[in-house]
């Protein structure tokens, strides 16, 4: 059964890389980007990050297909995949040995938050807990440092514990005048094409479940 020790030590090779690399200057600020866009049919939410795809949708009876994960349920998994990272990158730093490693994130999100009648439910994820199973022989007193190192530089788990500053702008932009109505012959000619939509959001659909017509 493999584990985790040859790639601790790969990951302190390139730690100590980048460490260097901070220290000669040659390494700074870097922009990220991930551009998001609902697509007909469907409504599902395709996220794009560099030459990465992750689509997010909704449940039955939210008008979802179950296609992917909820934008909540996502940034439990974001926030778990981090911590993941980051006991990683810290037992790779302290040559902490560590077998087996997974990292468990719950919370509650209440459909209420949403309505008007219910202002005292938050609308968003909320009562965050985070469970991290080590397989390790390292001592408890090791284990405790670890975490406390984790706490500190987890980038995502500090974005969530400490006010943000988020600013936002939209950009409006009209749809193309409204043509003329075709005649009798050019709007028969068009049913077709709606089929073929409505057939592509089947495509995407999971097997066992019609997908809805528009």
């Amino acid at each position: 059964m493999t584990n985790l020790s040859d790639y601790l030590v790969e990951k302190r090779a390139a730690v100590l890389a980048r460490k260097s690399r901070i220290e000669k200057g040659e390494l700074g600020p870097q922009p990220i980007t991930a551009k998001v866009s609902a697509e007909g049919r469907s409504g599902i939410r395709r996220i794009r990050i560099r030459d990465f795809q992750v689509v997010t949708d909704s449940p039955p009876d939210f008008a979802g297909y179950n296609l992917g994960p909820s934008s909540p349920e996502l940034q439990l998994g974001v926030l778990g995949s981090c911590l993941t990272h980051s006991y990683l990158i810290q037992a790779a730093i302290h040559k902490v040995p560590i077998d087996a490693l997974d990292v468990e994130v719950t919370g509650t999100i209440d459909g209420r938050g949403s309505h008007p009648d219910f202002p005292q439910v938050p609308v968003h994820p909320h009562d965050l807990t985070y469970t991290v199973r080590i397989v390790s022989s390292a001592s408890a007193k090791v284990i405790a440092s670890l975490e406390e190192a984790v706490e500190r530089f987890c980038p995502i788990l500090n974005l969530l514990k400490k006010p943000q500053a988020i600013s936002g702008s939209i950009d409006l932009i009209k749809p193309a005048a409204v043509k003329a109505k075709p005649a009798n012959g050019a709007a028969k000619a068009a049913k077709p094409a709606k089929k073929t939509a409505a057939a592509a959001v089947a495509s995407i659909a999971k097997p066992g479940r019609t997908a809805k017509a528009a």
